[in-house]
């Protein structure tokens, strides 16, 4: 999902919660003038590589962060962009990561969202 975009498929979300989460990534990508995105479902083995290829796929990936996240298989993956990965640092990603973690344990997953768009953005700061 990045600004603008609908969820495919059947969407865990309601059409409220929606709307936060691309408020969310609109203002996420005008602060940073990076693209954020997020995918939400099924990852191929392996992780790592399944969620590179989805962030390649994103319009000017250099500047891209990707967000992706796999509930079923509790699997959670942000990809940086050469451009964004100057500016969000690897531990940058991680204390993200981990905000994210604890809100979805607690089955809050567009809180854990909105908790990591919104420290990915403040460590990459304005552009």
């Amino acid at each position: 999902m990045t600004s603008g975009e609908p969820v495919e498929g059947e969407s865990p979300f309601t059409t409220r919660q929606l709307l936060r989460l691309d408020e969310a990534l609109r203002i996420a990508d005008q602060a940073t003038g990076l693209t954020f995105s997020i995918y939400l479902g099924e990852l191929e083995e392996p992780i790592r590589e399944s969620a590179e290829k989805l962030h390649a796929q994103i319009a000017n990936p250099q500047k891209a962060v990707l967000l992706a996240v796999s509930p079923s298989q509790r699997r959670l993956e942000i990809v940086t962009g050469d451009e964004a990965r100057k500016r969000i640092t690897d531990r940058d990603a991680k204390l993200a990561a981990f905000g994210m973690a604890g809100s979805f344990s607690g089955g809050d997953l567009i809180g854990g969202l909105m908790i990591g768009l919104d420290q990915l953005a403040s460590h990459a700061g304005r552009s």
